[in-house]
């Protein structure tokens, strides 16, 4: 299948699942359903299924869905205020961010400053970081991706308090949980007391010291956007190693395993979204022929059947959990949507 007919895919399975499911924000699908029971670990991708809606609006002009998303974008706003989790970004700046772009309404604005103020919460001074959901001990990688909020909050005020957070955040993961060849790890742990770093972790990596291949991707896209905001070479960088690593590890075609160290064997499976994310990122980043190959890739072997829910299939949640193994996650779907839009701009 072509990115066009790709894309076409995707606005189809959107509408059905608005109209089969109403009011859902899916997560993981369940033997190729939206699974609407199970266990979600922690709430943060609430923002992804009308995130796609907004992107197919920007794309189309279709009004219908632009009336959808506002809808399902506007349920969400209580989570500014929202301290139990790291993932704001993911909520706001797939939802609140677009709309403000399209409408210019300040209100929309407030939104995202308030959003960004309340991530910046998170902040250990000791150790220079955002902590995790889990506790002040824990620095994830995918804060990375969520850490944009903050320096939208701190460029549209002048907070340079703000805007400092987000920097530093970025430097210590950098430091901590970015190595040398541009692998990464899934989570750092400090001494919340003193600051000290103690060692690289994992929640959802095969190991400790391993690399994670969607924390990698939440690497290569979330500091290209922190360099976009701030012009800090430094971030440049980082996002380009990191690139450059998946590239160079990823087997044929671009789609990783869930961790590119698990070893053959029956665990070796792989993971849809971490290319999804990977591809929107490369594209980000200038290198629309890797991100393109990437998204033929999943195109020719990884969309779903046409009586199934979601858009790409093999997709992983989290693995030790068991939650979303092999099935439609929506972040997938929501980065497979970005990178394609994109894509398709540059034909």
């Amino acid at each position: 299948m072509n990115l066009a007919d790709a894309f076409d895919f995707v606005q189809h399975q959107v509408r059905r699942t608005i109209e089969e499911y109403p009011d859902l924000h899916p997560m993981y699908t369940t033997n190729g359903r939206w699974d609407t029971t199970g266990d979600k670990w922690t709430h943060w991708c609430e923002g992804f299924f009308p995130g796609m809606m907004w992107l197919i609006h920007h794309k189309t002009g279709d009004q219908w869905m632009r009336q959808q998303a506002e809808a399902y974008s506007k349920r969400l706003e209580p989570r500014q205020h929202d301290r139990a989790v790291h993932d704001l970004g993911f909520i706001f700046m797939s939802t609140y961010l677009p709309w403000y772009r399209l409408s210019g309404d300040p209100a929309l604005n407030a939104v995202l400053i308030q959003t960004g103020r309340t991530l910046a919460m998170r902040f250990q001074p000791g150790g220079r970081y955002l902590c995790s959901f889990l506790g002040p001990e824990s620095l994830f990688i995918d804060i990375m991706a969520n850490v944009g909020i903050i320096f939208h909050a701190g460029c549209e005020t002048g907070d340079e308090a703000l805007l400092e957070v987000a920097r530093q955040h970025c430097l210590t993961t950098r430091r901590r949980l970015v190595r040398g060849d541009g692998s990464t790890a899934h989570e750092g742990i400090f001494d919340p007391a003193t600051g000290e770093f103690l060692r690289q972790s994992t929640q959802q990596g095969y190991r400790g010291d391993s690399c994670w291949s969607r924390g990698l991707a939440w690497a290569l896209y979330g500091f290209h956007t922190a360099y976009e905001y701030s012009g800090d070479e430094r971030f440049l960088a980082t996002a380009r190693a990191c690139a450059d690593f998946y590239l160079r590890n990823a087997p044929p075609g671009g789609v990783p395993w869930w961790d590119f160290d698990v070893p053959e064997g029956p665990q070796r499976i792989y993971d849809s979204s971490a290319a999804a994310i990977a591809a929107a990122g490369l594209i980000r980043q200038g290198r629309k022929d890797e991100a393109r190959g990437i998204l033929q890739t999943l195109c020719d072997g990884f969309l779903v059947a046409p009586d199934q829910d979601g858009v790409l299939s093999q997709g992983v949640y989290h693995i030790h959990k068991k939650l979303g193994v092999s099935e439609s996650v929506i972040w997938g779907d929501y980065f497979f949507t970005e990178a394609l839009a994109a894509a398709l701009n540059y034909e």
